[in-house]
């Protein structure tokens, strides 16, 4: 039985925290629609790198609003990998912005006004009939700040980074511990203390610390969490 209530539930934290993987196993138990808002500033930073454009602090904001006025971002479920998808401009990129180039660029790109304010459009479009699970890092402050369900989501530095690197080093053999350690902190500043939509726990979240729960664990406590708030509603959700 999937959950009968049209709700919200946003999912914020820092990066490699497993939001992702968490946010979609729910969005799946729950029969809601998953949507990752990290990969749509990684398809924009990806769009920037294939242009050609230099991502720095001095980045051309001309060029930048060229590029983002008329993109197309969508989400299409894949049957046969049992995900969802990003496609941007028809074309899916689903590999191409997981890479490490991508990775140390799109803070720089997220932090940018004119694209927050480009893709926070594309989401709330996106919530309009609700029954979505949508994670980030500025979701349950300023995309969805009345969603129903906030959840935010921390990880020791070091788990993090092993979690990363053992998703990188399968298609990246040259990549290093450190190196990915590095990238994940320099992402923690810039993202918490950008100027435009930083990275904050809302006020009425809810905080989980998976450095030592699995994945079926992180599960257990959003189901018993949603149960707790809408009691019944949800006794046969993972039926």
């Amino acid at each position: 039985m999937i959950f009968e209530k049209n709700i919200i539930i946003t999912v914020d934290g820092y990066s490699s925290c497993g939001k992702s993987t968490f946010a979609r196993s729910l969005a799946e138990k729950l029969g809601y629609i998953y949507i990752d808002s990290g990969a749509m500033y990684r398809a924009v930073t990806f769009l920037c790198m294939e242009k050609g454009m230099e991502i720095s602090d001095k980045i051309d904001i001309d060029r930048l609003e060229e590029l983002i006025r008329e993109i197309d971002i969508q989400f299409k479920y894949n049957e046969l990998a049992k995900k969802t998808e990003i496609f941007l401009n028809g074309a899916n990129i689903e590999k191409e912005i997981r890479s490490i180039e991508v990775a140390n660029k799109v803070s720089i790109i997220s932090k940018m006004a004119i694209v927050r304010e480009k893709l926070v459009s594309i989401q709330r479009s996106l919530g309009e009939n609700k029954r979505i699970v949508m994670d980030g890092r500025d979701i349950g402050t300023v995309v969805f700040p009345n969603a129903e369900v906030k959840i935010f989501m921390t990880a020791d530095i070091d788990i993090r980074t092993e979690r990363r690197f053992k998703e990188l080093s399968v298609t990246m053999n040259d990549i290093s511990f450190e190196e990915v350690r590095k990238n994940l902190i320099n992402r923690d500043k810039i993202d918490t203390s950008r100027k435009v939509s930083p990275l904050k726990m809302p006020k009425d979240a809810i905080l989980l610390d998976n450095s030592h729960l699995t994945i079926d664990e992180q599960l257990d406590w959003g189901l018993n969490l949603i149960k707790e708030k809408y009691n019944s509603e949800i006794n046969d959700c993972r039926n």
